[in-house]
């Protein structure tokens, strides 16, 4: 059996979690950095920061990613595998899950699926060092909104999070 890591913020509550499925169509490549809205101007349309979960079985990752979403959202937990992440999105109800793809145990395309059966309304952003256009797909297949790449962590994840919460697809641009 493999650990389990598990963190969650309990000082930010919306009540009881929701039993609806919706996933965004992530169609849209934003490929050129400056027709992107800038990240420090980001304002959740509800007036509230947006929920996140951040799934990966880094733990550097994981600080990176709670440092760059912390201005702009509200980080109720991070999970370092799968299983974890689903005990955690049932309690917190997360608006975004961030979730990588490689993690043993179960991938992040097996996560996504199992959020979905399980009822999770979150909108799901692929944070991954993989720049493949399959995998691309792949995570468009599994519901994804949002693929960031982790080289572009630092400059694309709260846009990615903000985009998500729009209903708008994000994808990070791949080096050529």
């Amino acid at each position: 059996m493999l650990p389990l890591t598990m963190e969650i913020n309990t000082s930010v509550g919306r009540g009881e979690p929701t039993t609806a499925a919706t996933v965004g169509d992530p169609q849209r490549q934003l490929a050129n950095p400056s027709s992107r809205p800038s990240s420090d101007s980001y304002e959740p349309a509800s007036g509230d920061a947006p929920r996140v979960l951040l799934v990966d079985d880094n733990q550097m990752t994981l600080a990176r990613a709670r440092s760059v979403l912390s201005a702009h959202c509200a980080v109720v937990g991070t999970a370092g595998d799968g299983y974890a992440a689903l005990e955690a999105a049932a309690a917190q109800n997360p608006d975004v899950v961030v979730l990588d793809i490689s993690m043993p145990g179960m991938n992040g395309f097996e996560l996504a699926k199992r959020l979905r059966a399980a009822g999770s309304t979150a909108r799901l952003v692929f944070l991954t060092v993989h720049e493949d256009e399959e995998l691309i797909l792949a995570a468009r297949n599994a519901g994804g909104i949002g693929y960031v790449v982790k080289t572009r962590l630092a400059s694309d994840l709260a846009l990615a999070v903000r985009e998500a919460c729009a209903g708008r697809p994000f994808q990070s641009p791949l080096r050529a």
